[in-house]
């Protein structure tokens, strides 16, 4: 019996990493499709550039909200599959409404489309442990963080492939598709394990009970089902009342900050190190592929991440390094920081789940995994916007910001606080 349920978990995880990198790759595709296809139907770089913003900004909002949802439906894998396939129609109407209808609806139907957006990270993620045991979650985490890698690695590669041979259009098409693919395998995901009902404690039968009148039972009644909103607080104080969950979210939220200021950077990396901006995705591609490596390497060997908060902490402090590299603005340096910025940024990842799963109340799961995505998506988003006037004046200072920024995230984390023993309180 025991063979038959680890051929099965294997069938069940392998179904679950097939549909998150579908799922994600469509994702990472999409903000690339969109620009692009903005661009060439309105002729516009700023609508096209308001387009990936209305379906980036909402993320923080849509986050927490859908994670609670998550959190109180029995068959969460089958709300997963309603939002990603609300994300994908949504896409494609976006690509109907463009040009067609004020501009004014069509950022409305992508920032909708925005709230989504937490649903192919964090809503994956959050249903991993109904995938797998216990013991087997090291290792789930790490393919699950792989997938992360190789969605960036293919996104935003085969939006521009797409749009270069079938038009941009054509590029939202496939994204959407993707996503839409990802729907049946969310749909079967498993269902969670019912929490056990504590057995009353009953008095011992030496101890005379004393004579009570006669009652007729109570009927047992549902708990009742707290407000939307107090969900959402718990969830918020489960990560900052939680030592291990707060220095976790700190840490990659910040460094999501010094992450988006490398990818605003690298198209002006690319043109003034190899004299095309398009080199500068090479880059972007380069630090895909090393952190796709690395999570590979974790998920052979499980037992790296026996201590995923050191992890953390050192991938983020590598990825200082990295950032100082690149600040050097020669060929070979840029090359060896791309590298190196994968082996920092695929491990943290891979760390900050591992964190996640050990520490998040399981009735908050899924709510602590999109309130998480949101923060980062906001931070990456402020730290590309943080970028173009700091690059305008000196790339290598924007790239020493960055530099700082991830050192500084890595400090935050702090000195380990040991949990006190029931005794000891």
């Amino acid at each position: 019996m025991r063979n038959v349920l680890s051929m099965r978990e294997r069938y069940v995880l392998r179904s679950y990493v097939i549909g998150a990198a579908a799922a994600r790759t469509g994702d990472e595709m999409s903000g690339p499709a969109l620009l692009l296809a903005g661009l060439a139907i309105t002729g516009s770089a700023s609508t096209a550039t308001l387009l990936l913003a209305g379906v980036t900004v909402s993320a923080a909002v849509g986050g927490p909200v859908f994670g609670v949802l998550l959190d109180r439906s029995p068959r969460p894998g089958r709300l997963l599959a309603v939002a990603l396939g609300a994300y994908a129609s949504a896409l494609v109407l976006i690509l109907l409404s463009i040009g067609r209808v004020p501009v004014v609806a069509t950022l409305l139907i992508a920032v909708c489309a925005g709230l989504l957006g937490p649903a192919l990270s964090g809503g994956w993620t959050g249903q991993l442990p109904h995938t797998v045991g216990e013991k087997d979650l090291s290792r789930a985490t790490s393919l699950d963080a792989m997938t992360f890698n190789a969605a960036g690695l293919t996104g935003p590669a085969a939006a521009g492939a797409v749009a270069g041979t079938a038009g941009a259009p054509a590029s939202v098409i496939v994204s959407a598709t993707l996503i839409g693919v990802a729907v049946p395998t969310a749909w079967r995901l498993p269902v969670p394990s019912p929490a056990p009902v504590p057995k009353p404690v009953l008095p011992p039968e030496s101890a005379p009970s004393p004579a009570l009148p006669l009652r007729r039972p109570l009927a047992l009644r549902p708990p009742a089902r707290t407000p939307l909103t107090a969900d959402i607080r718990a969830g918020f104080r489960a990560i900052v009342r939680t030592p291990p969950l707060a220095r976790a979210t700190a840490v990659s939220v910040i460094s999501c900050v010094g992450q988006g200021m490398f990818v605003a950077c690298s198209p002006l990396l690319g043109e003034r190190v190899f004299g095309a901006a398009g080199h500068g995705v090479l880059l972007l591609s380069g630090v895909a592929a090393s952190a796709l490596l690395a999570n590979a390497l974790l998920a052979r060997c499980p037992r790296l991440m026996r201590r995923p908060d050191t992890v953390l902490r050192c991938a983020t402090l590598v990825l200082a390094v990295a950032l100082l590299l690149a600040a050097a603005g020669r060929p070979v340096p840029l090359i060896v920081a791309a590298v190196i910025a994968g082996l920092g940024e695929g491990p943290q990842l891979a760390a900050l789940f591992a964190v996640r799963h050990r520490e998040a109340p399981e009735r908050l799961r899924a709510q602590i995994f999109t309130t998480g995505a949101s923060l980062k998506i906001t931070a990456f988003a402020l730290g590309a916007t943080l970028t173009a006037p700091l690059a305008a004046r000196s790339l290598p200072a924007a790239l020493l910001t960055a530099a700082a920024i991830q050192a500084f995230a890595a400090l935050s984390y702090g000195s380990p606080i040991r949990r006190k023993s029931p005794g000891q309180r």
